[in-house]
């Protein structure tokens, strides 16, 4: 026995009980069995012979078995490890050294940490938190407004679940049946925009306003730079680099130096400093150099784009009608599970990406098609990055150079891992599951790495050089890469950890603190996805889905005016409700209408995730305002907290309504990588 109405109150009573605090995944479940009982009820059968029960336990089996939820806990494991490693305070110093002399730079170093520190972590508890330790007194201490500390914290932190390796996209794509390696794609790029976004907010501000964030005084952001450093300097600029490299072409220039023990300097001392001046410069060539190779080389097209290969096409597309990409007629009936006809809507939706609105045809073909003017705007922007490198280096004197290496020490091993996590997902080098093995592994080791520097260096070049001659076997260039970066990543690992289990156990009682929060984590999501398609699918049964669909298709919408719709609803859920609520619980309403408003589900996802970071963000149900509380100085009130954070809810408007406007800034980057469609 099913009734619409029944369907509808679920829906209400969800709402309520979410509202009154119940447990989400509990009462998804209790209101799924419930209702669901009384659809499926037979007076002929008994209690234990109705159907909710097999639904229960299929449902249940179901999670269990979703590949796509395996790389969840890898990912959450990988930011409790790293969240462990102390890492951000070193960080967060030598990032607010580097931008001293901006407006606000206070704020813009803690924006910039937020986002860096999220990124690697992907929680937003722990970031606000961590960030509301370490940034927010000094903050108020140098007379900054209340408001614009607590914002710039409470935004920044959130900026971890949008940009990859994200777990709400995971989510998302566990939910829609979408591709996690092409949202990763394209998410990346709005995620960049709305930090982008954020800052100018806070420097236009600072500008505006001078008051909300006085300039700190000059002895707040001196260091300490050696007295042999110094000696190398010329001329009235100060400037570091001719006597940094005539002392490392002449060691005897050093003969006499000495460090603030008395000591003689030695050589290492210059090499080391040679070598740190020279990485920003590395880094600019390895980018370009990265980007020629994937854009000319490997993703190039080897076949005649005019005569695409036959594993373009499958045969359930080959055999479809020319007609496929118009949209879905109103009155069209649903084919029979498993006919050849049934495919075609799945492969026409995947074929009409929102970007090209009024032609529906997919350009398969541009995938690693090497974008028009590529040339030009490659060596354009080389010659500027070299240029503007090399002036850096011109005013560059032995404080920034101590700068320079504090940085290096700090970013750079986790800004390694953050990119070796993306690159070998959207590179296709492996699933996102064994991605997120790669990050924990590499947390793990940056962790080790942080109390035991040196015998973990010496360790992984022992296991580098153990992998080499492993390699030999093949005698492969290829081998030999990744024979050296795994015995040195395993062996990186595994001596600290085993030299800190016979010792002081530190790290051991970390990753058991991690191991704890992570399967808490999980489960918590676990029960979400199996609580979600119980309730979905009652839901559905009872013909609550149906009733939705036709009343919004009833309306006779536009694209613009359901994209509307949607995203209003999904922000003003944003305010009651969690994320993972919505995501579960009304996120799969609407993506059964997508295909009939032409709207591409990357798009759609990509466009969630950004507008649900006000969920974080709107109260009553702030959570970053809540998590920032609880750490930040009694005086500042949670209304305080409320008014920091609204600007940055109108920021995340802006951004969804230029994401709309510009599909291309969100959709390139994958139909590059993928192809369109």
């Amino acid at each position: 026995m099913s009734d619409p109405v029944l369907g509808l109150t679920m829906l209400g009573l969800i709402v309520v009980a979410i509202m009154m605090g119940f447990p989400t995944a509990f009462t998804l479940m209790g209101l799924g069995m419930v209702f669901g009982y009384v659809a499926f009820w037979d007076p002929a059968h008994p209690f234990l012979g109705n159907r909710i029960f097999d639904l229960v336990v299929q449902r249940t089996y179901g999670v269990m078995t979703n590949d796509t939820l395996l790389s969840i806990p890898l990912f959450v494991l990988m930011g409790y490890i790293i969240e462990r490693a102390a890492l951000v305070d070193k960080m967060f110093y030598s990032v607010q050294l580097a931008f001293r002399r901006m407006p606000a730079s206070l704020a813009v170093t803690t924006l910039l940490v937020c986002a860096f520190w999220g990124i690697a972590s992907g929680i937003v508890g722990a970031v606000v938190v961590l960030m509301g330790v370490i940034a927010m007194r000094p903050m108020l201490q140098a007379g900054y407004d209340v408001r614009l500390a607590s914002g710039v914290i409470t935004a920044g932190g959130t900026l971890g679940i949008l940009i990859p390796p994200s777990v709400m996209i995971i989510v998302y794509a566990a939910v829609a049946g979408q591709s996690v390696v092409k949202l990763y794609a394209a998410a990346m790029l709005p995620g960049f925009f709305l930090t982008l976004l954020y800052l100018v907010y806070i420097i236009g501000w600072a500008l505006i306003n001078p008051k909300v964030a006085p300039k700190l005084p000059q002895d707040q952001f001196r260091i300490h730079v050696p007295d042999w450093l110094s000696a190398l300097e010329s001329g009235s600029a100060r400037r570091i680099m001719p006597g940094l490299f005539a002392a490392f072409v002449k060691p005897a220039r050093m003969a006499n130096a000495r460090d603030a023990k008395g000591l003689p300097v030695g050589y290492a001392a210059v090499v080391t400093r040679v070598i740190g001046f020279l990485v920003p410069l590395l880094l600019v060539l390895a980018t370009f150099l990265a980007a020629w190779w994937y854009v000319t080389i490997y993703s190039a097209p080897t076949t005649d784009v005019d005569t695409p290969a036959p594993i373009i096409q499958s045969a359930a597309v080959a055999q479809a009608p020319a007609g496929l990409a118009e949209p879905p007629k109103d009155d069209e009936q649903p084919q029979a599970l498993g006919s050849e006809e049934a495919v075609q809507p799945d492969e026409a939706a995947k074929d009409e990406p929102l970007q090209q609105m009024g032609d529906q045809k997919a350009d398969i073909s541009a995938a690693g098609k090497i974008p028009e003017g590529f040339y030009a705007w490659f060596w354009s922007l080389l010659a500027l990055s070299v240029l503007a490198t090399l002036l850096y280096y011109w005013r560059m004197n032995a404080e920034g150079l101590e700068i320079l290496m504090m940085l290096e020490a700090s970013i750079v091993p986790l800004g390694v891992l953050t990119f070796v996590v993306l690159a070998v997902i959207l590179l296709g080098i492996t699933t996102a599951t064994e991605s997120a093995a790669v990050g924990a592994l590499g947390a793990m080791y940056l962790a080790g790495m942080a109390k035991y520097i040196k015998r973990t260096l010496w360790s992984s070049l022992a296991g580098g050089l153990l992998g080499l001659a492993l390699g030999t076997i093949r005698d492969d260039p290829a081998t030999y890469v990744v024979a050296f970066s795994l015995g040195a990543t395993f062996t990186g690992v595994a001596v600290p950890w085993l030299w800190d289990f016979a010792t002081r156990r530190q790290l051991v009682r970390n990753i058991k603190e991690s191991t704890f929060l992570t399967a808490k984590t999980t489960a918590m999501v676990c029960w979400l996805f199996v609580g979600s398609g119980i309730f979905s699918a009652v839901f559905a049964l009872h013909g609550g889905q149906s009733i939705i669909e036709h009343w919004v298709l009833g309306m006779n919408l536009t694209p613009l005016q359901f994209m509307l719709l949607a995203q209003a609803i999904i922000f003003f859920l944003g305010w009651p409700l969690e994320w993972t609520e919505i995501i579960v619980i009304f996120v799969p309403i609407f993506i059964p209408m997508l295909a009939h408003f032409q709207i591409d589900p990357v798009l759609f996802g990509t466009m969630v995730a950004v507008n649900l970071q006000a969920a974080f963000l709107s109260p009553p149900v702030a959570m970053s305002a809540f998590y920032l509380k609880g750490v930040a100085p009694p005086h500042v009130s949670l209304n305080q907290i409320f008014a920091g954070m609204m600007p940055y809810m109108i920021i995340v408007i802006v951004c969804l309504a230029i994401m709309y406007l510009w599909p291309g800034m969100t959709l390139w980057l994958p139909n590059f990588i993928y192809g369109g469609g």
